[in-house]
């Protein structure tokens, strides 16, 4: 499925098409039921017990930040983006909050760093592998920073799991597929993880599957529906006029009270033997 990902092509965007990814990325990352994977998967790492960490594919440093504020944590976060705007972004609102001694950020491509190998006492990559299209060369990246010894986790959406209602079923079921090819340039990595790992070098060692549905009324996917409004058109898969008489039927959808979306979601934590 050819796909034309605009998360995977930050470094070469309009600033109007960086702003609205960096909305939807703070938006998204803030909300509870976020949070509540973030630190799940966090908490079984244990990451308070890493002295280094890399967050790789950073974008505005939400799980950077995350790591830094925990009460347990005493090491210093890495965290590395594509994009120049994303990173001065994180630096920035690190340093908002108080953490820019906790967490720094750089620009770099994940799938080959300019980092010594076993750099990390650990590894998190949130909300990334999905949007390239060479997922294993990002965890066989992963596996040479992190120790001996230590945990890689990577947490992510089965994006072609994701699905909003419609009051035509085939015109709901173009949409979704519009949209996936339009925001995702691997919706279905996840599935393909535990291979990922084991051809990378490194031992399963916890998962945690999610579904984030929203049923009557959205919430988390509200900032979702405004971003589409821009990705979509900037991918090139369908035109403004389109796009905004969707997204306008989504939000009548929850206004009205008959909003369906969905979306399964993933962690793996993985040890380096």
């Amino acid at each position: 499925m050819a796909t034309s990902d605009p998360f995977g092509t930050t470094d070469t965007l309009d600033e109007a098409t960086l702003q609205a990814i960096a909305t939807r990325l703070e938006a998204r990352g803030q909300h509870p039921l976020f949070t509540q994977m973030l630190q799940e998967y966090l908490d079984a790492m244990p990451i308070d017990a890493a002295g280094t960490v890399l967050d790789m594919g950073c974008g505005t440093g939400l799980a950077a930040r995350a790591m830094a504020r925990r009460p347990g944590f005493r090491g210093h976060v890495t965290g590395v983006d594509l994009s120049p705007y994303l990173v001065e972004a994180a630096t920035r609102l690190a340093a908002d909050e108080g953490l820019g001694s906790r967490a720094g950020f750089q620009v770099g491509d994940t799938r080959k760093l300019a980092l010594a190998d076993q750099s990390f006492d650990a590894v998190v990559a949130h909300t990334l592998v999905s949007h390239v299209e060479q997922p294993l060369a990002v965890v066989r990246e992963a596996a040479r920073l992190v120790k001996r010894g230590g945990v890689v986790a990577i947490f992510d959406g089965d994006y072609a799991s994701m699905t909003f209602g419609h009051a035509d079923a085939d015109a709901g079921k173009r949409y979704d597929e519009a949209l996936i090819r339009a925001i995702v340039a691997s919706p279905r990595v996840m599935r393909q993880m535990p291979r990922l790992l084991r051809g990378s070098g490194l031992e399963l060692v916890a998962t945690f599957p999610h579904m984030l549905a929203e049923i009557g009324r959205a919430d988390f996917w509200l900032s979702g529906i405004q971003a589409f409004r821009v990705l979509i058109v900037k991918a090139g898969v369908m035109g403004k006029e389109e796009v905004d008489a969707w997204a306008d039927t989504l939000i009548r959808d929850s206004d009205e009270g008959v909003f369906f979306g969905a979306c399964n979601y993933y962690s793996f934590v993985a040890r380096r033997p």
